[in-house]
């Protein structure tokens, strides 16, 4: 039986930024990765109509932000790690214990090495062991919003 590795995700990435999207979708399937883009509006319809292993999304998009998407998205499907992006997360104090992400990540120039980073530490942790249901919404990282 063929392993799955983390060069073979599917991930959901959610953004009203088209030049961001962009850029972020050309990173991850550079890595390997199988990309879905959807607008917010789009955005859970697409999530439950198709698997993935990993859901991106920016906070501020359109009427519904990534907050709310977030929210939705944990009620579908529990077990699929989630990352925010904003260009405010350290401004705002965004941590996952207040955004039910399993990562935050700062808009910025190290972005793209951390979108990386963190989708292969999160792509990994599913394939080797899924959390449960419950831990939803806790923190898993020792990083702390400044």
């Amino acid at each position: 039986m063929p392993s799955k590795t983390p060069s073979s995700a599917r991930i959901l990435l959610v953004d009203d930024n088209h030049n961001g999207l962009k850029a972020r979708k050309a990173v991850l399937e550079e890595n390997g990765h199988h990309i879905t883009i959807a607008s917010a509006e789009d955005a859970l319809n697409v999530f439950t109509g198709q698997k993935f292993d990993l859901v991106i999304t920016g906070r501020r998009m359109g009427r519904t932000g990534g907050l709310e998407l977030i929210a939705r998205f944990r009620e579908a499907s529990p077990a699929v790690p989630i990352i925010l992006i904003s260009g405010y997360a350290n401004t705002l104090g965004l941590t996952e214990a207040n955004t039910g992400a399993d990562a935050i990540l700062q808009k910025g120039p190290h972005e793209v090495a951390q979108l990386v980073r963190t989708v292969d530490r999160l792509v990994r942790g599913r394939n080797g062991k899924k959390k449960p249901p419950s831990a939803a919404g806790r923190v898993k990282s020792k990083r702390k919003a400044v």
